[in-house]
This record gives C-alpha cells, sequence and structure tokens, in this order.
C-alpha cells in the first residue's frame, strides 16, 4: 500500500509583469498557507517520505515550506515534467519513485492536478490553491502505478478548512 499526497502549489503573485508564469513567487496568502498545510500533515501523521515537485518557482517555494513545516527529512526531488504536467507526466514521475518510499507528496499544477485526481479516483474534486489531497493506492511498488489504476480518495483539506 502506497499514500499518494497531491498538493496544488500555494498562491503566487502576478505582481511583476516582467515575471515568466514559471518565475512568480508566492504571494502573501501562499506563504502563510504553504506551512500551514505541512502543519496539517504533520499532524494528521502524514509526513511525506519524499517530496517531488515542479521547477516552478512558486512549486518548489511550496514544497520547501511544507517539508520544513511538516518535519519530512527527505531532499526535494526537482522534476521538470511537472510544469505543467498532465495525467501521463504524473504517471511516469511515481514509477520511478523509491519503493522505500510509502508516502509521497507530489506539488504541482492545475489544472493538470485536479484532471490527475479526478482519473486515479473516480472522484472530481476542485483544489485551490494549497490544497492537499490525501490518496491511498492498493500497489506494492510505485513501479506498478499506470493510468489504469484506481486509488481511494481518504481527504481534500484546503487552506481555508484550518484559518
Amino acid at each position: 500500500m502506497k499514500t499518494l499526497l497531491l498538493m496544488r502549489h500555494a498562491k503566487s503573485s502576478r505582481k511583476d509583469p516582467n515575471l515568466t508564469d514559471h518565475d512568480r513567487p508566492l504571494n502573501k496568502r501562499g506563504i502563510r498557507d504553504a506551512p500551514r498545510m505541512g502543519n496539517v500533515l504533520r499532524d494528521e501523521g502524514l509526513v511525506p517520505d519524499l517530496i517531488v515537485t515542479s521547477p516552478a518557482t512558486r512549486a518548489v517555494a511550496t514544497a520547501e515550506a511544507v517539508a520544513k513545516a511538516s518535519g519530512c527529512r527527505s531532499e526535494l526531488r526537482v522534476v521538470a515534467e511537472l510544469y505543467p504536467g498532465d495525467s501521463p507526466s504524473y504517471v511516469r514521475v511515481l514509477r520511478e519513485i523509491p519503493d522505500d518510499s510509502r508516502r509521497v507528496l507530489v506539488v504541482g499544477h492545475n489544472p493538470a492536478m485536479e484532471r490527475f485526481l479526478g482519473e486515479l479516483t473516480g472522484m472530481m474534486e476542485i483544489l485551490p490553491t494549497a490544497a492537499v489531497a490525501v490518496v491511498e493506492l492498493s500497489i506494492a511498488k510505485w513501479k506498478e502505478i499506470s493510468q489504469a489504476t484506481r486509488g481511494r480518495l481518504i481527504s481534500v483539506w484546503r487552506p481555508r478548512e484550518f484559518e
């Protein structure tokens, strides 16, 4: 059994029109919400064994804040294929996860994240920025995951629920 934590990056800033989409930083709300969700993961006993993130500035900043707040001690794995990402890219990335990682957090982007969650669980959920979906997968090894894999949606946590 594996646990997949899917997290949409925290809220980003659009203040600087000279920045590309890839380079947008977190805004004040994002800086507040990312560690808040890391605290939730810690409090729920869901500290990730590994965090995989898109290389976008806002995603990496989200992953770093969640890691620190949750107490995750693993290195961050930055994967270019997750920006902007699609369902097949999520599957390819997950298939490369080491099997000693039972619980993996993936920080990515919409619409890919919501689409992948829907395909994986059969449940359509809206994932606002910094939301975390918890999915149980009945697989023993990450390389077993495929587009046909079906997981069970356990929870979806949104930052506003914890204000």
